[in-house]
């Protein structure tokens, strides 16, 4: 939930991290960041909100071998903080920051998308993005259930968010 006052639904919240453990005695969290941003998503002051709807506020961060730290406001014990494990945090939609790279998409706007043949042929819609080790792929619902489609140019060359779809030029037996 956002804080008070805001009218914004679950439907707009975006996931930017997941709680991990506890580090040390005074409340420090470990997160792992699902965010392309955590220097915004994660600067002091920042507010997050939890599960729970309840909005942290990030007091400190910083790195530690590779690994994000983040005290919140309120949280000062090993045991408060082992309370968040698992919380997984949240920010709206429109406090994303704009994309510049007009190949680079948020996931949201992805999902949804119907994909279609260079045809014009409806081939499926777009569930989810997963983004692999190699590259990020698109998880279709086709009339043959799920699919899994490498997003890279080769294959996706066209994203038209306008108009709603995403166009494919798959290899042979991809979609079967």
């Amino acid at each position: 939930m956002p804080p008070s006052g805001d009218n914004t639904s679950a439907d707009t919240r975006r996931v930017v991290g997941r709680v991990g453990r506890p580090h040390g005695l005074r409340g420090e969290v470990t997160v792992q960041v699902r965010t392309d941003f955590p220097e915004q998503r994660f600067a002091v002051g920042a507010q997050l909100c939890g599960d729970t709807g309840r909005v942290y506020t990030v007091e400190t961060v910083r790195s530690h071998r590779g690994v994000l730290l983040v005290r919140f406001a309120g949280i000062t014990s090993r045991e408060a903080a082992a309370d968040l494990r698992g919380c997984t945090l949240t920010v709206d939609a429109a406090e994303l920051p704009d994309l510049t790279d007009p190949d680079e998409f948020y996931d949201h706007q992805l999902e949804g998308l119907a994909a279609v043949g260079p045809d014009g042929v409806e081939l499926g819609t777009v569930r989810e993005v997963v983004h692999a080790p190699a590259s990020d792929l698109l998880v279709l619902d086709t009339a043959n259930g799920e699919v899994l489609v490498p997003f890279v140019h080769a294959i996706v060359p066209e994203v038209d968010l306008v108009g709603g779809r995403v166009v494919l030029n798959p290899p042979a037996g991809l979609l079967d």
